[in-house]
């Protein structure tokens, strides 16, 4: 199987020419802008302020106008050019392009949104948004390593964004980065995909990728959820104004200038990093690293793998922690079953799957983490969430350690939580959660998409929703998101730790939710009996793809070891019955029909 495509990056001229591009068409439509162009892995290549563009953005209010999370936030324009150049990058690969506007699709509370779909079920990334985020642990920092070395994923200043203006930058066919434009100084997602917006951001960014477009063969509107074709950009380059013929130099100190963004870049443009080297943070598998030699891991930049292979660290509270022959076996099976699984969100048809694949123990370390080659970047993060996730909620520490928060709308989860399921003990572990499951209880509505239920106890009410506030997931990391923006307008000098979330300590600088929680499906808790002993996340692809990765690795590398697998049966989730009128069950996981491509069995994850 082929390892990695040629290595392809932006030059010096080739984001110059970006820039260029997008400036011109700004001036054409009198829009002064903000634009920001990144590599494949974060790593902001050049920050243009033009002459008179807003300073600040601000992120969409609440419905009913009492503003909590991150709704009503102002904040450097430049963050959110950033941000949206982060997305464009993350969310592609070599068989997908997607843009800020295919997020805003897939992560609003009715899936596709629009007036007329009210009722239907949440986006499929409903909460991707809060990924990436400033304070992950697993994100690279501007400087942190080597002054400004190149090394990835790095940190997006606001998650991913659903404001259209940011897209996928390609090179011969090759996903090479990101373009993001901020001018308009609103910052929010489109809820109806039934029109077409006349957008100046998206206009001024895809007059930026000219000559780096994303293959026609691949961008979102070839692609299909749930019999839904996703949106890529409602610009075409039938209405770009400009000629495309400017240069950087006749526009830099004229139109505007470079500016430095604090933990993000310098006032200069820098030439991007290929993915897949070294130096990119990301590259291949040693054959001491992992068996499969597709395989794909994080580096260091100096050819130290950044989360190899071990054993549990959890042996103070864990009697039995996964060894490392366990956690390889449960990462290895799962890399050959995503080996085999064709995909749901990548073109050409009959494609297989690609993901990134992490495990922790239940104190929310990573035991390992590994990719496939094009792997979506921002399936790293998330997978490490979903992982940490599923353990923690598993746990029989949830509720004692929400409860301890020092914010008292934190720890409203856990009361709000035992009262809707009418489980005093909820959240004590004696429930296996997989992602799926806090997914159901962390939508607006409950059952999910039903206009007129009650919002999930881990959800915010509707008339307080929106992508910016989404309920428990957003409160846990707020204040780190609040110190972090703080930091990069130079109020303050203090920038968030590696650290999400106030949690207490498990280890010495240790959370169990190190960059956040997920509410999205894609992970399992694995257990030995009835011990709960960590959890495995999967991201990258369709949602139904990523949850039969994890299940159907966590069984087979339990069946080829011996001693654990899935969370017995009268343990899961999908035993809970939610009385709201009728009674409603919890899901635990959704395997595709006919997922394999090399086989016609279909109804793979029954009966196990």
């Amino acid at each position: 199987m082929r390892r990695c495509s040629r290595r392809w990056a932006l030059t010096t001229a080739d984001v110059e020419r970006v820039l260029a591009q997008a400036i011109a068409e700004a001036q054409a439509r009198s829009l002064p802008s903000v634009i920001a162009v990144t590599d494949r892995v974060g790593n902001v290549l050049g920050v243009f302020r033009m002459t008179g563009a807003r300073a600040t953005a601000t992120t969409s209010a609440a419905p009913n106008g009492v503003n909590i999370d991150a709704q009503n936030v102002t904040f450097p324009a430049e963050g959110g050019a950033i941000a949206k150049a982060v997305t464009g990058a993350y969310l592609s690969s070599g068989g997908n392009a997607f843009s800020t506007r295919t997020a805003s699709q897939i992560v609003q509370e009715h899936f596709p949104p629009a007036p007329t779909t009210v009722g239907l079920e949440s986006g499929p990334l409903f909460g991707v948004q809060f990924s990436q985020l400033p304070c992950s642990d697993l994100s690279a920092r501007f400087g942190a390593v080597g002054g400004a070395a190149l090394i990835g994923p790095k940190r997006s200043p606001l998650g991913l964004a659903a404001d259209p203006g940011g897209l996928p930058l390609y090179k011969n066919g090759v996903l090479v980065g990101g373009i993001g434009v901020m001018g308009d100084g609103v910052y929010g997602s489109d809820p109806n995909i039934l029109d077409i917006d006349n957008d100046a951001e998206e206009f001024i960014a895809l007059a930026g990728t000219r000559g780096f477009e994303a293959p026609s063969t691949i961008t979102a509107d070839k692609i299909t959820v749930d019999g839904t074709s996703l949106r890529f950009s409602d610009a075409t380059f039938a209405g770009v104004m400009s000629s495309g013929s400017a240069s950087f130099a006749s526009l830099n100190g004229s139109a505007g200038n470079l500016v430095a963004v604090i933990g993000y870049a310098n006032a200069a443009v820098t030439a991007g990093i290929a993915y897949g080297s070294e130096a990119s943070g990301i590259r291949a598998s040693t054959a001491a690293e992992f068996s499969n030699r597709d395989a794909f891991v994080l580096t260091n930049g100096s050819g130290t793998n950044r989360y190899p292979l071990r054993a549990g660290t959890d042996g103070a509270t864990n009697s039995a922690p996964l060894t490392q022959a366990e956690a390889r076996a449960v990462l290895e099976e799962a890399f050959t079953v995503m080996s085999r699984a064709r995909a749901q969100i990548r073109r050409p048809l009959d494609s297989r799957a690609q993901v990134t694949i992490s495990i922790v123990d239940t104190h929310g370390s990573v035991l390992g983490i590994v990719r496939s080659p094009d792997a979506p970047i921002f399936g790293t993060d998330v997978s490490l969430q979903k992982a940490r996730t599923a353990a923690f909620f598993s746990g029989a520490q949830a509720a004692t350690e929400l409860s301890a928060n020092a914010s008292a709308d934190i720890r409203q989860f856990v009361p709000a939580t035992r009262s809707f399921l009418n489980d005093p003990v909820a959240l004590t572990g004696t429930v296996a959660y997989a992602d799926r499951a806090i997914g159901n209880l962390a939508r607006p509505y409950f059952p999910d998409g039903e206009v007129g239920r009650p919002h999930g106890p881990l959800s915010r009410p509707i008339a307080q929703f929106n992508p910016f506030s989404t309920g428990l997931q957003s409160a846990l990391i707020i204040g780190n998101l609040g110190a972090h923006l703080g930091f990069v307008s130079g109020a303050s000098p203090t920038d968030t730790p590696a650290r999400c979330t106030t949690l207490p300590d498990v280890a010495a600088g240790q959370n169990r939710l190190q960059n956040g929680i997920q509410i999205f499906p894609g992970s399992v808790p694995i257990y030995r009996g009835n011990q709960l002993v960590g959890a495995i996340g999967v991201s990258g692809d369709g949602i139904d793809q990523d949850d039969m990765i994890s299940f159907l690795g966590a069984h087979n590398g339990g069946a080829r070891v011996g001693g654990i697998g899935n969370a017995p049966k009268p343990l899961r989730s999908d035993n809970v019955v939610v009385n709201v009128g009728a009674g409603v069950r919890l899901r635990y996981i959704s395997c595709p029909f006919a997922p394999f491509l090399d086989s016609s069995s279909q109804n793979v994850c029954d009966g196990l």
